[in-house]
C-alpha cells in the first residue's frame, strides 16, 4: 500500500503544479496520460511487499545542458506558445528522460505546428538525446524551422553547432557563414560568429594539409 500512498502523493504533487503554472490542456492530457502509464505499470509489475533497493545513478546519461538551455531561450523571447510546452520538455530532461521530453514537444508541435521556436527546441532535444548525433529527424526540425522564420538567427546557429560537434565542419561553415553575413556587426552573436568561423576554417585547413 505504501507503494500507491506515494504515487498519489506524486499525482497530487504534479497536478498542483501544473494548476499553478497555468498550464494549457493539452499538457494534462499529457501528463494524466503518463502518470496512468506509470499506475499501470506499477499495477502489473510492482510488488509492494518488496524491500527498497537504492540504484546509483546511470554514468551514461547525458547531463541536461543549461547553458544551451538559457542560449536556446535568449534567442526565443517571449513566446507565450511554445514557452509552456518547452518549460515541460526542459523539466523532463533535467531528470534525464529525454523520451518523455522529446515527446511533449513533438505534442506541442502538433497543437503549433508553424511555431518555429518549437522546431528549434525539439532539434536540440534529439541532438541530445542521440548525444551528439545529427539524426535525420533533427535536422528535419532545424530545417522546418528555418522554412517558418527564415530571418531568425536560432535555427541556423544551433543546427550549425550541433554539424560542428559531430565533426560535418564543411556543412557547418556554410551554414554559420550565410547567417554571419546577414548578423549586424554590432551584434555579440557577429562576433561569436567571426570567432566560430576562424575556429573552422583553421580545422578545415589542418585537414586540408594532412
Amino acid at each position: 500500500m505504501m507503494g500507491w500512498a506515494i504515487f498519489a502523493l506524486l499525482a497530487a504533487l504534479v497536478g498542483t503544479g501544473l494548476i499553478l503554472a497555468h498550464m494549457p490542456r493539452l499538457i494534462w492530457e499529457l501528463v494524466g496520460a503518463s502518470l496512468l502509464l506509470g499506475a499501470a505499470g506499477y499495477a502489473w509489475q510492482g510488488n509492494p511487499s518488496l524491500a527498497g533497493a537504492p540504484r546509483a545513478a546511470s554514468q551514461t546519461a547525458v547531463p541536461f545542458d543549461e547553458g544551451l538551455a538559457n542560449l536556446r531561450n535568449a534567442f526565443a523571447g517571449t513566446d507565450n506558445k511554445a514557452g509552456p510546452w518547452i518549460t515541460f520538455s526542459d523539466g523532463l530532461a533535467r531528470q534525464g528522460d529525454y523520451e518523455s521530453a522529446t515527446a511533449a514537444l513533438v505534442s506541442g508541435l502538433k497543437a503549433n505546428p508553424d511555431n518555429a521556436t518549437l522546431w528549434v527546441a525539439l532539434g536540440n532535444m534529439l541532438i541530445t538525446k542521440a548525444e551528439g548525433a545529427v539524426s535525420p529527424a533533427a535536422s528535419y526540425s532545424y530545417e522546418q524551422a528555418m522554412r517558418l522564420a527564415p530571418a531568425n538567427y536560432a535555427a541556423p546557429y544551433f543546427y550549425g553547432l550541433a554539424l560542428a560537434q559531430s565533426g560535418q565542419y564543411d556543412a557547418a561553415r556554410k551554414l554559420w557563414a550565410a547567417l554571419y553575413a546577414r548578423v549586424p556587426k554590432d551584434s555579440p552573436l557577429h562576433a561569436e560568429l567571426e570567432a566560430d568561423l576562424a575556429r573552422l576554417d583553421r580545422i578545415l585547413a589542418g585537414q586540408s594539409a594532412g
